[in-house]
């Protein structure tokens, strides 16, 4: 095989991979699979849990405010958004948590800094290379005869799974499409010892062994059990679903969706957005309570940023601060963790964080893997069973 040609094949076969760490026993709970699934362009957390009872939450979005018979009441102060109601099951079940105010001190606005900082578990004035899982992964690598270290689907930009040789799939919205191309990549003699070549082949192979391994599970013959939306979230959680049920082995599967950024006439985009993430999580969680595997998977949602507390001329809103996510699995001790950030006391029209949202990876680092995760220097939120 020609050097281009090798070229054009490794880059065909939609892979993302470094040189790994050392081989070391596993010490985490890798067993547990974490489903990150990204809101990207920044979710409106006032309208996702709206305060609804709060006088200041009309005056400062006299349009977009929910009102208080459309919003889906958790409390006599907040509402999920109508949206959501296909996740009030796993709510009422207690296997749904709502953290509230989440941010970090001199929050940046910038979508590119804004998702280099959650996805780094960095500071403001700080720029980190790794990604936070990948920093666990210093600590304690997955086994080598996982699948991968994490598979993306969607939209696939590694973040919290970069750097530090971490072993990623890129798996598409077709899986046989990417099968076919890895198993189309055959060793070539003599490619070793090309010295500018070696790296290429060492990914190529990886490549290939963790698509053997995806083969092997025949996640193509796997059938759920549930049906799921015909959504790009829903196409998503589905081969999440079987992935799982094939009993592919990763840590990590990571999701995503587009359209928070909700500049001009935010709903009904930010309700559909909502409806279409909430629709994929409602069938997934299912799926996997009907297979067994539900107390070793857990959703959680991130963003990288809020959105501003007050409406903008274009019924929408503008990059914010501050906002809530959630944790959804099996293992989830529901309900409403941190404080609602005071909608009276705003600095430049944005809400102050009431929760650093590294408490989420201190919660996810230390009673999900089981790992000290001495870096992110947050506390637990000790939501986890």
């Amino acid at each position: 095989m020609k050097r281009r040609e090798f070229l054009k094949t490794a880059s065909a076969a939609s892979v993302m991979l470094a040189s790994p760490f050392p081989v070391r026993a596993a010490k985490g709970n890798w067993q547990r699979t974490l489903v990150l699934v990204e809101l990207k362009g920044g979710n409106d957390g006032l309208n996702t849990v709206a305060p609804y009872a709060d006088p200041a939450y009309r005056e400062l979005r006299p349009n977009l405010a929910l009102s208080r018979d459309k919003v889906i009441q958790i409390s006599e102060q907040l509402g999920f958004h109508p949206s959501l109601e296909p996740l009030m099951p796993l709510w009422k079940q207690r296997r749904m948590a709502v953290t509230l105010g989440l941010g970090y001190p001199n929050p940046n606005l910038s979508h590119f800094r804004g998702i280099d900082i959650w996805d780094t578990g960095s500071d403001s004035d700080q720029v980190l290379e790794q990604g936070w899982i990948s920093q666990l992964f210093s600590e304690s690598k997955p086994p080598r005869d996982y699948a991968a270290d994490a598979i993306l689907l969607g939209r696939h930009r590694p973040g919290p799974v970069m750097g530090g040789g971490s072993r990623i799939v890129l798996l598409k919205s077709e899986p046989a499409k990417f099968l076919r191309k890895a198993s189309k990549i055959a060793t070539a003699p003599g490619m070793s010892a090309n010295p500018a070549l070696a790296h290429l082949l060492k990914n190529r192979q990886d490549l290939r062994s963790a698509a053997e391994k995806i083969i092997a599970k025949r996640i193509e013959d796997i059938k759920p059990s549930v049906t799921f939306p015909e959504t790009d979230m829903g196409k998503q959680f589905a081969i999440a679903a079987r992935l799982l049920i094939a009993g592919v082995q990763t840590p990590v599967i990571k999701l995503s969706i587009n359209g928070f950024d909700t500049h001009v006439d935010q709903e009904p985009t930010h309700g559909e957005l909502l409806a279409e993430v909430a629709g994929g999580v409602s069938a997934f969680a299912a799926e996997m309570e009907k297979r067994g595997l539900w107390n070793d998977v857990l959703v959680m949602t991130y963003s990288e940023f809020g959105r501003r507390a007050t409406e903008n001329n274009s019924a929408g809103t503008d990059h914010g601060t501050a906002a809530p996510h959630f944790m959804i699995g099996g293992r989830i001790k529901g309900g409403v963790y941190g404080r609602y950030p005071d909608l009276t006391d705003l600095v430049k029209g944005n809400l102050k964080h009431t929760l650093h949202y590294r408490s989420l990876y201190a919660t996810l680092a230390r009673d999900w893997w089981g790992l000290e995760a001495g870096f992110i220097g947050e506390r637990s939120l000790e939501l986890i069973a």
